[in-house]
């Protein structure tokens, strides 16, 4: 999405020469801070793996081979996993056991099978071919979204490491290091960047990642700066190189001079100081200058091990709760007892605070095996979402019977993605009461009260939130999606991007459409899109009248620090201006010129020095 700065980012750039001697090359900041130390490059394991055929006496040997390396691939996932969890690195748990579970997939397990029978391919080429089979069902590699290229990372992370354990490689990329160190990799599994925890792992940079990949979230929660999709780092870097990871700007500084070094620990040093006054605060609550309005701050989730790091941030519960990851790379949907204990675990981490899950979003640009959906022109505009739930009442009641059972341990909401007709949420809903009905015909314990809001993210539901207002128990506006099919930009487009922004005027105008509509019902509006963790945004949004926002759970502080600025009468007055607008320059030039002065730190992800107060810390 578009983000209003006064930091300007786009001159910087892909690699050129900053000062003699020095070369800057831009990538997505993943996790945030300023770290300067000498690289540790690892290449592509891929690209050596051995390609060989085999008689056909030999086949079974092979398969063999594959087979226990599933067994030792398991045993150090496993393991890895129980080291994190009697540490301080618990949110860790969930992705490392996710992969041991991916390890033994049927669908891979056949795939290698075929290759090593059939086409008579080494174990090492078989497993590499299969992997890359199973990674096509999600779509090319280039010019899919983040879930996408996320999915993909999934299956590519899974072979990896079942292929080290055929070539005899160490079980993780970085071991036994003796001084402080940047690791430069083309990609890093999340079993790599969790065994880092006990290494002097100090930044990471990865040629390829998203912010919402696993590498960029478990970056976040050991604190350690990161860079990822800086392309061609690896033809860049040497080992032993000084490089710069500034994770707040995206950018990696290979052999810096000595005035950018001296740049870049000034702003580490005002970065550590911003983030430990955002830290002191994470359990004030969240209101703006004036007192006026208290705002609620959630967090978007997709995975249990998240849920400990929004603890921490101080999030009020989760907004957003993906459930989509629970269906990936399966070749049958997760039974009713295993969605549940995932649902339960997240509760016990962030009880009494509310829990809103999402039913599965797939189809359209989602694609798992085990929901298999027929070739789409224009997927995006397909069976997706509730269409596809819909399509499969058995997987969808599953999926709400979990949901139930898992009421039972804290409040949870119910949210149902794309819906654009009120006869779906009400399908939905007597689904939903049928599942509650079984659950207590089980004698098993479940909510008295379980809401059931949905997504506003498409126009026809925005255009008709009146209407459903009198339906649903919230709404929760998904502004990625509603930018996209509101502005007609595919949200994948490089070349329209900067087109596609919420704060173009038509957006502005629906989402307070929307809260006057929850208004007059007097029904909640969150917002659980990108828009939420913008600073500006955010501002923006609570002057419309939205008191709750769902955010990445490493936005929270600053959000909770930009409201904490202004008071709410600036915000009203604001907001209503921007919808006079006729384009969203317009919009974002008042914004910034309303509040930019006043949140150079928040923006920059810096501490200002105004009082002396460097010299204290």
């Amino acid at each position: 999405m578009s983000r209003v700065s006064i930091t300007p980012r786009d001159s910087v750039p892909v690699a050129s020469a900053t000062s003699p001697g020095s070369i800057t090359i831009e990538g997505i900041a993943a996790s945030p801070g300023i770290v300067v130390g000498p690289a540790l490059v690892i290449g592509n394991l891929n690209a050596s793996y051995v390609r060989r055929t085999v008689s056909d006496g030999h086949a079974d040997q092979e398969y063999l081979r594959f087979l226990d390396a599933i067994v030792r691939s398991k045993k150090t996932l496993t393991d890895l996993s129980e080291r994190v969890t009697h540490g301080a690195n618990l949110e860790h748990r969930g992705i490392l056991d996710a992969y041991v579970v991916m390890c033994g997939d049927p669908m891979l397990a056949q795939k290698v099978a075929y290759y090593i029978n059939d086409e008579l391919r080494c174990a090492e080429w078989a497993v590499a071919s299969a992997g890359e089979d199973i990674a096509n069902l999600f779509g090319p590699a280039a010019g899919a979204d983040e879930y996408l290229a996320e999915r993909r990372h999934d299956v590519a992370f899974v072979c990896d490491r079942i292929l080290r354990e055929l070539m005899g490689e160490p079980s993780t990329l970085v071991q036994n290091l003796s001084r402080d160190t940047v690791v430069v990799a083309h990609d890093l599994s999340p079993a790599d960047t969790a065994s880092m925890s006990r290494e002097p792992v100090i930044g990471i940079v990865t040629e390829i990642g998203s912010r919402t990949s696993h590498t960029a979230i478990m970056a976040r929660a050991l604190a350690v700066p990161a860079v990822l999709g800086a392309s061609h780092v690896l033809h860049t870097v040497k080992n032993g190189d000084l490089i710069i990871v500034d994770g707040l700007r995206g950018l990696v500084v290979v052999n810096p001079t000595p005035i950018e070094l001296e740049d870049a620990q000034d702003r580490a040093r005002r970065h550590a100081i911003h983030e430990k006054r955002l830290r002191q605060r994470s359990d004030e609550p969240c209101k703006s200058k004036c007192g006026m309005a208290l705002i609620t701050l959630r967090a978007n989730l997709e995975l249990p091990a998240e849920a400990t790091i929004a603890r921490e941030r101080g999030a009020i519960g989760v907004g957003l709760y993906r459930t989509e990851f629970l269906f990936v790379d399966r070749e049958t949907t997760p039974t009713e007892d295993e969605q549940f204990e995932t649902f339960k675990e997240v509760i016990h981490v962030l009880a009494p605070h509310v829990i809103t899950l999402r039913t599965f979003d797939l189809g359209g640009d989602k694609l798992v095996a085990s929901l298999p959906v027929p070739h789409e022109m224009n997927p995006a505009l397909g069976l997706r979402a509730i269409r596809l739930a819909l399509t499969r009442p058995d997987v969808l009641s599953t999926q709400l019977r979990a949901m139930a059972r898992a009421s039972a341990f804290g409040p949870i909401r119910i949210m149902i993605p794309m819906v654009t007709t009120v006869q779906e949420f009400r399908d939905v809903r007597a689904l939903l009461d049928t599942a509650i009905s079984d659950v207590r015909g089980r004698g098993l314990a479940c909510a008295d009260n379980i809401p059931l809001g949905m997504m506003i993210e498409v126009p026809a539901s925005a255009l008709l939130a009146d209407i459903f207002a009198r339906e649903a128990a919230f709404f929760s506006l998904g502004t990625n999606d509603l930018v996209q099919y509101t502005l007609a930009i595919d949200r994948t487009n490089e070349t329209l991007a900067a087109q596609a922004t919420p704060f173009h005027p038509a957006i502005l105008r629906m989402i307070r459409t929307v809260q006057a509509a929850a208004d007059a019902e007097k029904i909640p509006v969150s917002i659980c899109g990108a828009m939420a963790s913008d600073p500006m945004a955010a501002l923006l949004l609570v002057g419309l009248g939205l008191r709750e926002l769902s955010m990445e759970s490493t936005s929270i502080g600053d959000i909770k620090e930009t409201l904490s600025r202004f008071d709410l009468d600036t915000m009203k007055r604001v907001a209503r201006e921007t919808l006079n607008c006729e384009s969203s320059e317009a919009v974002e030039a008042l914004l910034a010129q309303t509040y930019a002065v006043d949140l150079f730190d928040v923006l920059a992800g810096e501490a200002i020095d105004l009082d002396g107060l460097f010299d204290a810390q």
